[in-house]
């Protein structure tokens, strides 16, 4: 199966979309892809969430764009269903696990602790979401799994920012950061999506 990071390609900065309706999806989705960026993760913590991503695949078909927030497997259905590409889990159970090895589409499991890491390892996911990131350790947690988990890599996501993110990226077990700088909840709300195309270019550049 196709990993996470070869999604990813160059990209280091995994983008998040909360969309309160499919409009507001489609426009930040837009001022991402106006960036330069190519993949997005949309989080499913609203209603309008799983019709956003169906609709931004329609919309902005050059975009690659998954499914964050899936915690089982009636919302991973639900997500496939919906056109993601891949799936982002906040957190990881045997159970959880057990349903995203068999989903079809690139997976990037959440973890936040060394049990986590090798119960999701021993499914056979090497490319990890530390989550949230900030409170697991940060920095000085990557780098103390580094010498055990040498096979994993790990995008830090929670409490990443422009001050921190070139640290986790220096890490040699990291692979992309996630962050919700790039779209704040005001620019979405003032409709300012030029401020999230800028914001996105300066955090890729």
């Amino acid at each position: 199966m196709t990993s996470f990071s070869s999604l990813m390609g160059t990209q280091t900065l995994l983008p998040i979309i909360q969309a309160n309706s499919v409009e507001q999806g489609v426009n930040i989705a837009k001022a991402m892809a106006a960036a330069g960026l190519k993949l997005v993760e949309v989080v499913l913590r609203t209603d309008a969430s799983l019709q956003a991503i169906t609709a931004i695949k329609q919309q902005v078909p050059e975009l690659i764009v998954g499914a964050g927030t899936v915690t089982n497997e009636i919302i991973l259905q639900q997500a496939i269903d919906a056109g993601s590409d891949f799936i982002v889990t906040p957190a990881v159970s045997e159970k959880l696990l057990g349903f995203l090895v068999d989903c079809g589409v690139p997976v990037l499991p959440g973890v936040s602790n060394t049990g986590d890491i090798l119960m999701a390892r021993e499914f056979g996911f090497t490319e990890l979401k530390l989550f949230p990131a900030a409170l697991s350790g940060g920095v000085p947690f990557l780098s103390a799994v580094n010498s055990v988990f040498q096979d994993i890599k790990f995008c830090p996501t929670g409490g990443v920012s422009p001050k921190n993110k070139n640290d986790y990226l220096s890490l040699t077990n990291v692979i992309a950061v996630g962050g919700t700088w790039v779209c704040l909840k005001e620019w979405v709300e003032n409709e300012n999506w030029q401020a999230i195309t800028d914001a996105c270019k300066e955090a890729i550049n």
